[in-house]
This record gives structure tokens, sequence and C-alpha cells, in this order.
């Protein structure tokens, strides 16, 4: 693997160049950080943030799998892996 591909090969397996992977996982990332500390103020004090880790949950899975395209990535060698 190159060095540039080693930062392009899976952004476009995704559908995107490398600066709009950069700016969705900087989205996620941001999202699952502010969901994960309501959820743990959930813990603490349950009738705050009910909702909200299901929701991001919902809303993340919804912009990653279900609206996104993927490019087939090639097997690795020797990788033994099922292709679901």
């Amino acid at each position: 693997m190159s060095i540039i591909g080693a930062f392009t090969d899976h952004p476009t397996s995704v559908g995107e160049s490398y600066g709009e992977h950069m700016g969705q996982a900087a989205c996620f990332g941001t999202r699952m950080v502010f969901a994960g500390i309501a959820c743990l103020v959930h813990a603490v004090l349950p009738f705050l943030f009910v909702r909200t880790g299901s929701q991001a949950i919902s809303e993340l899975n919804e912009r990653m799998v279900l609206k996104r395209t993927r490019v087939p990535l090639p097997p690795l060698t020797g990788d033994k892996r099922v292709t679901l």
C-alpha cells in the first residue's frame, strides 16, 4: 500500500474523497461523543436524556448504512473472512 493509498483507499471504498470522509467522520465522532456524555448523565439522572442515545444511534445508522453506496473492496491476500 502506498502512502497516498493509506489516506484514500477507504474513503474511495465508501464513495467519498479524503476531505468528504474526514468531514463525515468528524461529524459522526462528535455526535457519538455528545450522545455518550448524555448517556452517562442519563445513568445517574434517568429522567434526563431519555431518548438521546437511541436517537443518535438510529440517525447515525441511517446516514452510514442505509443511505451510503459502498464500493466493494478487493479481498486481502490470505483473507479467510466470509463475505456477507
